[in-house]
């Protein structure tokens, strides 16, 4: 008999988890329990804040939708929420559902060992799908070299402002860096959210986040967040940075909490805010 693969909780996101144990496991926390813990102990531990946990509970059931809203953070792995279940003093829960945790992140494992090695494209097997070339300005036009970028820059039109102001600073200074930005440099006519994804998995280095209270109602600006941080799991990467440049009104946004702010909005900071964010684009 083959042996089993060991299982590494901590490398494992939670997104290997499977809906059998998420329908499961709201079984055992979704029934509001005058005894043991329920969603909203464990809502707690994830820290999500009481107005959140006020905003699941209008759902049927809101274990799944806190399940959903957690797994975009960068601390969303099987081990973490085992730890959670363990602090909520829910260890029959983790108990009674570990056979079923170790199948799925088993079979999470073997999927990651059967992904096909990745090699580099050959003329002679055809060409390239033409919507992910010639995408930019400066592509090249048979999609030999395309171009790439230290940062991807995700804004709303109303902070169009800011991100003029941070071409000027990044790019026309001498930390002479190369940013992405979607109105001066992508070519109009391909699907948007092909083109979003190549760009920020493939062709930049990293991504900047501008946050505003119009960002928290942008759908393009939801897309691009959770895209990046689902290529960095745990955020070990550093591929995504936050940038705060006004006062908000609105909470800022949950899933990029635990990441550190390249903040703005304090006078007494501003004289390093750039050379911060210009160091932190300019890491391999």
């Amino acid at each position: 008999m083959a042996s089993k693969l060991s299982v590494d909780y901590e490398a494992i996101p939670i997104t290997a988890l499977n809906c059998s144990f998420r329908k499961k496991l709201g079984l055992y926390l979704n029934p509001t329990n005058t005894v043991a813990a329920d969603w909203r102990t464990v809502a707690e531990l994830m820290d999500f804040t009481y107005l959140e946990i006020r905003n699941f509970e209008k759902r049927e059931y809101p274990f799944e939708k806190v399940l959903t809203e957690w797994e975009t953070r960068p601390e969303a792995t099987v081990a973490n929420l085992l730890s959670i279940l363990e602090k909520a003093e829910r260890k029959d829960v983790i108990s009674d559902l570990r056979d079923i945790i170790d199948d799925d992140c088993r079979k999470y494992l073997e999927r990651q060992m059967r992904k096909p090695v990745q090699v580099p494209v050959v003329d002679s097997c055809g060409p390239r799908t033409q919507e992910r070339e010639g995408i930019t300005l400066y592509d090249n036009p048979q999609g030999l070299t395309p171009e790439t970028f230290d940062a991807f820059i995700c804004y709303c039109q109303s902070d169009f402002q800011f991100v003029h102001e941070m071409i000027k600073q990044l790019e026309q200074t001498e930390c002479n860096l190369k940013l992405c930005v979607f109105d001066r440099d992508v070519l109009p006519g391909a699907c948007l959210w092909t083109i979003t994804s190549e760009l920020i998995e493939k062709r930049c280095k990293r991504m900047v986040v501008v946050i505003s209270d119009d960002y928290l109602d942008s759908d393009a600006c939801d897309f691009q967040t959770k895209f990046a941080l689902s290529l960095c799991p745990g955020a070990r990467s550093k591929r995504l940075i936050p940038v705060v440049y006004k006062s908000m009104k609105r909470p800022f946004p949950s899933i990029l909490r635990f990441l550190t702010i390249c903040d703005y909005t304090r006078p007494r900071t501003q004289d390093w805010f750039w050379m911060r964010l210009a160091k932190a684009l300019s890491l391999p």
